[in-house]
């Protein structure tokens, strides 16, 4: 089945899901490829099976070759001991679940791989070429180009959201999940990624240690009855990864030239992974 025809039956059978999110009404037809709502707005699905709901262009800092080597690196595993983790949280019951801010999309088809209780997958992301890279995943999953800010998914509709590094819309997250449902934000702790740091910014400079105290805490002011799981480990690095490593990161983006260059000259062979799991549980 082509990419197209399995996005266009994926909305079909999961019409009550979406939203519109220029003026919230429902959608209530798919027409060949155009997906309308009750207000004759209309989104064309794309060659990829994936749906477009932004109003207008977005730039952002993720551009095709950091996404190709951020794909080869959590292909590589990066991220399974954050994925194994957030794949425990989660409840045992049949799931409909949410990825936001998915990237290129590895670390959910890897989540949605190690759980059999998942019934319906959405993903989105701002970055139309990181959902692009995530279609050529071999996952059931289907994903949008979306604003965080405005969903385009009806009022009460998952049993599960996940965020790995992504902002939050604590307004739009309370809105589109179920009663009984599940939030699980990953965010990086004090430790992560520390010899990149250490190495790209100087003692004592902004981006030399990590601090997420104001995130969690602004989490946890609207989730007081949030569970926090601390997850670290270390990540031995494929030696012909490290500078797709060095590259998947704003680390690097925002060093100084002398910096980056030594770091391309002084390659590490393993990496700490020091992330919370900020896991809430919805009344």
């Amino acid at each position: 089945m082509k990419k197209i025809d399995k996005g266009r039956k994926f909305v079909q059978d999961n019409l009550a899901l979406f939203q519109c999110p220029n003026c919230q009404a429902p959608f209530i037809n798919v027409v060949e490829n155009t997906v309308s709502c009750a207000n004759q707005h209309a989104f064309d699905l794309s060659k990829k099976g994936t749906l477009y709901f932004l109003n207008h262009a977005v730039n952002t800092e993720y551009d095709d070759a950091m996404l190709v080597s951020r794909r080869k690196v959590l292909t590589a595993g990066l991220f399974d001991g954050i994925v194994t983790a957030v794949a425990a949280a989660l409840p045992t019951d049949k799931q409909t679940i949410l990825d936001v801010g998915t990237g290129e999309g590895t670390p959910f088809a890897k989540l949605l791989a190690q759980r059999d209780n998942i019934d319906t997958a959405l993903a989105f992301d701002i970055s139309k070429a990181g959902v692009n890279l995530a279609t050529q995943l071999e996952t059931d999953a289907f994903f949008a180009v979306a604003d965080l800010a405005q969903l385009p998914f009806a009022d009460a509709t998952f049993s599960s959201v996940v965020e790995f590094f992504s902002p939050s819309a604590y307004a739009e997250f309370n809105r589109v999940i179920q009663p009984n449902g599940t939030l699980i934000k990953v965010v990086p702790n004090h430790f992560y990624l520390r010899e990149l740091r250490e190495m790209l910014y100087p003692a004592g400079s902004k981006h030399h240690t990590y601090d997420n105290q104001q995130v969690v805490d602004l989490f946890m002011q609207n989730y007081p009855n949030t569970e926090i799981r601390d997850v670290t480990y270390q990540w031995n690095i494929p030696a012909d990864l490290y500078a797709d490593l060095l590259h998947m990161t704003p680390l690097h983006w925002g060093a100084r030239p002398e910096a980056q260059q030594m770091a391309e000259n002084t390659p590490l062979t393993s990496i700490t992974v020091d992330v919370q799991l900020l896991i809430t549980k919805f009344d």
